[in-house]
């Protein structure tokens, strides 16, 4: 008996290492969109941008499910409730943030992203009956206080206002998303709910695009095309958003969107990497932020020593 408890615990923590490292991996990938994004905003308008990004991440996304999975999983889907959630979640979620950063800067940009395991956790304590715990109310203030250090924003300094409110709510959106998508499309495949929710994403950003074109004339990306503009949507949409959401939401599946959204707090140090590997200066403090959040995403995990339980479980 016990020898079967070991192996069942070693299986455990085998499976909660590999899921992390997926979440990290996602988040690699998430973090290249950031400089990306940054460029073609310098020539093109907020609404082009995110148009760009969505459709042709859903294109990929679409193309790797219908072939791994077949056409019939395609037809038997749950299209409308994961039109709506990609619609009202990671749509408005991640154009609001977008905006945010277009606004101000992508250091402002990056610290509302690390505001999102505040409304993860809120969301799973109140909706899935998790149990915040004393070690992970101390992972939940490391994560928070690593976020803002490797984010290198200063509430004094910067410009946090009614801008920084808009990136808030998309945070917040998003981080509904992530979890409506993992748990209200059941016996389908993450893949599939991925590229289903990916559909509501580009379906919003192709309406916007329309109205703020036809009724308001602001978009400007049309006549301002180039081989780099496509190769910087490509990175953006297809390692920023599409291979980045396929691995995001079966990390959510696995650690739930509360310890799933800790990663995100790395990804200032995740993009100042990037940018050092091509030639810019090395930020200590943002790597001293990410070592904190990785302290935190640890320390959040941990058992406890009475109930031999996890810290942040379903009761």
């Amino acid at each position: 008996m016990s020898i079967s408890t070991s192996i069942e615990s070693t299986d455990n923590k085998t499976t909660i290492v590999k899921s992390n490292f997926l979440c990290v991996f996602s988040i690699l990938l998430f973090a290249t969109g950031f400089p990306a994004a940054e460029y073609l905003l310098k020539d093109w308008d907020v609404v082009s941008v995110i148009t760009a990004r969505n459709v042709f991440s859903f294109i990929l996304i679409f193309i790797i499910w219908l072939f791994i999975e077949g056409i019939q999983k395609v037809k038997s889907a749950k299209w409308l409730k994961g039109f709506l959630i990609g619609l009202s979640g990671f749509g408005i979620g991640a154009f609001l943030i977008l905006m945010l950063q277009s606004l101000t800067t992508p250091v402002i940009a990056a610290l509302a992203v690390a505001t999102m395991p505040v409304f993860a956790v809120s969301l799973e304590m109140l909706l899935d009956g998790r149990k915040m715990t004393l070690w992970f109310f101390f992972g939940v203030v490391l994560v928070l206080v690593g976020g803002y250090i490797a984010s290198g924003a200063s509430l004094r300094e910067d410009n946090v206002g009614i801008a920084a409110l808009i990136g808030i709510i998309g945070v917040a959106l998003f981080a509904w998303g992530s979890r409506a998508t993992v748990k209200s499309l059941p016996g389908m495949s993450n893949l599939g709910q991925t590229a289903v929710t990916s559909s509501g994403m580009a379906g919003l950003s192709i309406f916007l695009y329309f109205v703020c074109s036809v009724f308001f004339d602001l978009t400007n990306a049309t006549s301002i095309i180039t081989i780099e503009h496509l190769g910087l949507v490509l990175i953006y949409a297809w390692l920023g958003l599409g291979i980045s959401q396929i691995f995001w939401i079966k990390a959510v599946s696995q650690l739930g969107i509360g310890l799933a959204s800790f990663h995100l707090n790395a990804v200032p140090f995740y993009v100042m990497f990037m940018l050092f590997l091509l030639g810019d200066s090395w930020i200590w403090h943002q790597a001293f932020g990410a070592l904190i959040v990785i302290s935190g995403v640890i320390l959040a995990q941990q058992k406890s020593s009475k109930k031999k339980a996890e810290f942040f479980e379903l009761p």
